[in-house]
């Protein structure tokens, strides 16, 4: 593992990295790094204007990217985390275009992966996480094999992976619609 300071400053300089989640190895980088998640663009070949998922070990380090929430809202997020479920939440007017892409919602999940939940807490940071592949290729699910498919472009953190054989549900916290089942 990489000392949680050298990771802060990688992170905050817009380093990219590879490591374990609930179903396969993610990328990610420091929400606020405009660079950082131009660089997991154009590794996956993903498109901007998709938006992207950002965990946490808590729904505090959510604040800066979400609007206020009612105590309802807040009561619904906290019956689902930690787990395998994003809510799509209206963002807050800081929240960065880059991370919503062409929407007006950012999507957040607290984590239930310990190696995941660990890393967001070492570095008092959310983190975003995309699913470490090509967009259109299947996810890689070990860290030898997202050294194979990025090399030295994202440092990898290994672990294992968490045992859910899909990705996570994702349901919009206002209109209550589930987007991915």
């Amino acid at each position: 593992m990489i000392q949680n300071r050298g990771l802060r400053h990688y992170l905050r300089q817009g380093g990219v990295i590879a490591y374990p989640t609930e179903s396969c190895f993610g990328l990610g980088c420091d929400p606020k790094s405009r660079l950082g998640v131009q660089r997991i663009l154009r590794l996956k070949g993903r498109p901007q204007h998709k938006g992207l998922i950002l965990i946490a070990h808590e729904l505090r380090q959510f604040s800066p990217f979400i609007s206020q929430l009612s105590a309802s809202q807040k009561t619904k997020l906290l019956e689902t985390w930690p787990g395998p479920f994003t809510w799509l939440i209206p963002a807050s007017k800081r929240c960065p275009f880059w991370l919503r892409g062409k929407h007006s919602s950012i999507a957040v999940r607290v984590t239930a992966h310990t190696g995941s939940a660990k890393l967001a807490h070492s570095i008092n940071n959310a983190i975003v996480s995309t699913s470490a592949n090509r967009s259109g290729h299947q996810s890689a699910k070990s860290a030898r094999e997202c050294s194979r498919l990025f090399g030295k472009s994202v440092r990898v953190i290994s672990g294992r992976i968490g045992k859910a054989k899909k990705p996570s549900t994702i349901k919009d916290l206002v209109t209550n619609k589930v987007i991915r089942p």
